[in-house]
């Protein structure tokens, strides 16, 4: 592959609104030509070549992630440590009255007790921002002062990839960060700071080029930023694709949050709307993760949907053979209350896969505790903090690390998760939906997935093979 930056002069373009890009269109919909940029200013390019053998590398993934193959190993390249034995099966408890959710009440709803925190070697966890977005070394610390004294944790990250900026903390940043740590407690943990660019958006394939090029990293790395499938290119998202297929073979497990617009919005035109789902939460090679609230916003009580949690059909991307059987399913169950299907492919890839808590957290940022900070930018890196955790227990025992999550998580049928079967998300304000988008259901669905993890039963779901 080969991949380099160059200093370009081009034509000053003026856009409003979204865009579609057709590799084939020189100036694509929404835009105006507004005449040529002033010499001086740069503009870097990415050139990507073409892969090749694409399908044999998804088939590879294929075989490779899936508990039922002969071939499964969850990645190609392991160096785990020595085998020890796992710690028992933990019993559940519960904690009362709150005033927001912190590090100790994920605990006590996912049933996690003060010793499951991480210890074994070779173990480690990642975060990635993109748009300027930094943590502050101050906030953590304070944070895990704060919140996390009940367990064994770390106050520093291990490694920052790319530079830091300067000036005030990023609250997207600092909800990462000290999420990832608290719940993956005692795991070694790197945040990859990515600068720039792509059409005023994240640059997601130059941060997936680098891991790609990379031959140590992280096992597990969450991702809190997503952008609507129409506003990128098909090719774009498809080369994005390719290097998450490479990523899985490796035994990576890629998490993206499912965005904060429900089923999302799109005019087409008057009086006609769609919903819009959200890349790379609509990828079929990464596991997305929703979100949930308490009942009771005051109590740890069990979970509903939260209003705003992602989810939908990919309009791109064409449903994976491993959620077939779940999705139909869901489908057939609820057909009478669906939204009418002009609004979105029934064809296309599902999400979310699971979710967790995603609202009134507790966060500091440039050293201040900030409360009813909510999104599945929250929840994300909690349930990629729990995988880290599982994925030391595995090590230990002398199993490779999860990788590719979804074709293992979708034959576990919603075993070792809590099942979210109330409430519905938000979508298009107009007559025939009225605001309303999906719902809810028993099993999978796409405002929740298959729901919210039990810590302690998905450890041993996914503590064989």
């Amino acid at each position: 592959r080969l991949f380099f930056s160059v200093p370009f002069l081009f034509s000053s373009l003026v856009w409003s609104g979204y865009l579609e890009y057709d590799q084939d269109v020189l100036i694509p919909e929404g835009w105006t030509h507004a005449g040529r940029v002033d010499p001086s200013e740069e503009l870097e390019l990415t050139f990507a070549l073409k892969q090749q053998n694409v399908h044999l590398l998804e088939e590879t993934l294929r075989l490779v992630s899936d508990p039922d193959s002969a071939q499964y190993v969850g990645g190609l390249h392991r160096f785990p440590p020595k085998s020890q034995e796992p710690r028992e099966k933990r019993q559940h408890f519960k904690a009362g009255l709150h005033l927001g959710v912190t590090p100790a009440i994920l605990r006590a709803r996912y049933n996690l007790t003060a010793a499951d925190v991480g210890s074994a070697q070779n173990n480690s966890q990642a975060v990635a921002q993109f748009l300027e977005q930094y943590f502050h070394p101050a906030d953590l610390a304070e944070f895990m002062n704060l919140f996390g004294r009940t367990f064994p944790h770390m106050s520093q990250v291990d490694r920052v990839v790319g530079t830091q900026g300067g000036g005030k903390a990023g609250l997207e940043a600092s909800l990462d960060v000290e999420y990832i740590m608290s719940t993956g407690a005692n795991i070694s943990t790197w945040v990859f700071t990515n600068p720039g660019r792509h059409e005023s958006q994240e640059p997601f394939l130059q941060w997936m080029v680098l891991l790609s090029n990379m031959s140590d990293l992280p096992w597990v790395h969450t991702i809190s930023y997503g952008d609507d499938e129409d506003s990128l290119s098909t090719a774009y998202m498809t080369r994005i694709n390719t290097e998450f297929m490479k990523a899985g073979v490796r035994g990576i497990s890629l998490l993206f949050a499912s965005g904060d617009s429900g089923a999302g919005c799109r005019h087409l035109g008057k009086e006609k709307n769609s919903f819009r789902p959200s890349f790379p939460a609509s990828s079929p090679y990464v596991t997305t993760v929703g979100g949930t609230s308490f009942k009771n916003p005051y109590k740890v009580t069990y979970e509903v949907t939260d209003y705003i949690s992602g989810g939908g059909f990919s309009n791109v991307f064409k449903m994976p053979d491993y959620q077939v059987t779940a999705v139909q399913g869901y489908l057939k169950s609820v057909t009478a209350t669906l939204p009418p299907q002009s609004y979105f492919n029934t064809s296309g890839r599902a999400y979310p896969d699971m979710a967790a808590l995603s609202d009134n957290y507790w966060v500091v940022s440039n050293r201040v505790p900030i409360p009813w900070v909510s999104g599945t930018s929250a929840s994300t890196p909690v349930v990629g903090g729990m995988l880290s955790l599982i994925n030391g227990q595995r090590l230990l025992k002398g199993l490779p690390v999860l990788g590719f999550l979804n074709p293992r998580l979708y034959k576990l049928k919603g075993q070792a998760l809590f099942d979210v079967t109330e409430g519905c998300h938000l979508s298009c304000l107009d007559e025939q939906v009225q605001g309303k988008g999906f719902c809810a259901a028993p099993s999978w669905d796409p405002v929740t997935g298959w729901g919210t993890p039990n810590y302690p039963e998905l450890l041993a779901a996914l503590l064989t093979k």
